[in-house]
């Protein structure tokens, strides 16, 4: 049986709250889990100590049973430090589209355009008004 560590959704319309669960990875998300680890409220600050509430004890006991956490509640374990932070690769997610690129393109020439204007009748400036 592949043992999860996953969270499960509550509350209610635009308002979530998760359990965090330890489940059969072939159950539903919402759906039968073994047991209630904790609780997860995301529409709390992100520095309160409600946010995440975890039964450490009992989440390491299901660790040591080889379940296996989802990538959300990994980063939990993590920031609690029962599990040691892994490389992750957000490989084209976080790159900008190609639309996004030609503006940022688009932009820097016409900043390096008005730098270099700025830039020649300053030279020139100083320049005629010496021989005036």
């Amino acid at each position: 049986m592949a043992m999860k560590i996953r969270l499960a959704r509550g509350g209610s319309k635009k308002r979530p709250s998760y359990r965090i669960v330890a489940a059969d990875s072939r159950m539903p998300r919402d759906g039968r889990f073994i047991e209630k680890l904790g609780t997860y409220n995301p529409l709390l600050a992100k520095d309160s100590e409600e946010r995440v509430k975890m039964n450490m004890e009992r989440v390491q006991y299901w660790l040591d049973q080889g379940a296996q956490p989802t990538d959300r509640v990994a980063r939990f374990l993590e920031a609690a430090g029962a599990i040691e932070k892994k490389e992750r690769a957000n490989l084209l997610k976080g790159e900008p589209g190609k639309k996004a690129k030609a503006r940022v393109e688009e932009k820097a020439a016409k900043a390096a355009a008005a730098a270099e204007a700025a830039a020649a009748p300053a030279e020139e400036a100083p320049a005629e008004e010496a021989p005036a």
